[in-house]
């Protein structure tokens, strides 16, 4: 491995081997998304507890200051959205160049496994690594469902993520599921974070499935909507942040969060 991809990766994996992402690209194809209308107002509390943002070039570009302290994922895959026919439908939508102009250490794209748009996505993703090894910028391939949720099952996930794996993913950002996690992660040869999980009610059930999913092999993850959609995103990310680097348990991070929900930490 080159010097300039270790170094990337060194800056987004932490050196206890874990790492917190957190995404805020939803806009992409979701457009004004609650609590994200203003990107650059939202994550301003929550920067120094995550090791690393998720966004497109035009929110980078405009919403947040350039002497950030934390290195850039940059959403590189769109041109769909939530009222067009199909979400799966998505094109590489920045260059090499604009990549390496705004300094991102890793660069993100969706894969729509089993898809209509299938071959589309995984050939876009194997020409993305092309150009961005070339470079030394490491692609995070995204495993993507679009409106279909139900097909977040271990055997589903694990077949997405080793394939974008034997593709060239440096690392995978995949779901969680209750059942078989720990196959998900065993059968990929990078590192996987989780991308969220079932639907939940509480932020204890967050904090649950963060902590299991670590325990099955995470090294991380990459969640935004279970932080800053909650009403007390720093309370969130700080627990998160606990389960991922300091070893916390879930009934540990639900302590810390309501310490820190109370103003007590």
């Amino acid at each position: 491995m080159e010097w300039g991809m270790k170094n990337r990766l060194s800056r987004l994996i932490q050196a206890d081997g874990k790492a917190l992402f957190l995404p805020i690209d939803h806009g992409y194809f979701q457009g004004p998304t609650h609590k994200l209308e203003k990107p650059g107002e939202t994550i301003k509390p929550l920067v120094q507890y995550t090791d690393a943002i998720m966004l497109t070039r035009g929110v980078l570009r405009n919403c947040v200051d350039p002497a950030i302290p934390k290195p850039v994922i940059l959403r590189v895959s769109g041109g769909t959205s939530v009222v067009g026919e199909d979400l799966a439908n998505e094109a590489i939508t920045t260059s090499i160049d604009e990549i390496i102009r705004l300094n991102a250490s890793a660069v993100s794209m969706s894969v729509f496994v089993g898809s209509k748009y299938e071959h589309q996505s995984l050939t876009n993703l194997a020409k993305l690594v092309d150009v961005c090894e070339d470079y030394g910028v490491p692609v995070m391939a995204v495993t993507a469902v679009g409106r279909e949720l139900e097909k977040r099952t271990a055997r589903y996930l694990a077949l997405c993520c080793r394939i974008a794996a034997e593709l060239g993913a440096r690392v995978v950002k995949t779901y969680y599921c209750d059942e078989g996690f720990e196959k998900v992660v065993e059968g990929c040869p990078v590192p996987v974070v989780i991308a969220g999980g079932p639907k939940v009610d509480t932020q204890r059930e967050v904090f649950d499935f963060v902590y299991d999913g670590i325990q099955k092999g995470a090294i991380g993850v990459n969640l935004g909507r279970n932080i800053w959609q909650k009403d007390h995103p720093v309370a969130a990310i700080r627990a998160i942040r606990a389960i991922i680097h300091d070893n916390y348990t879930a009934e540990e991070a639900q302590s810390l969060f309501e310490q820190v929900k109370a103003g007590k930490a």
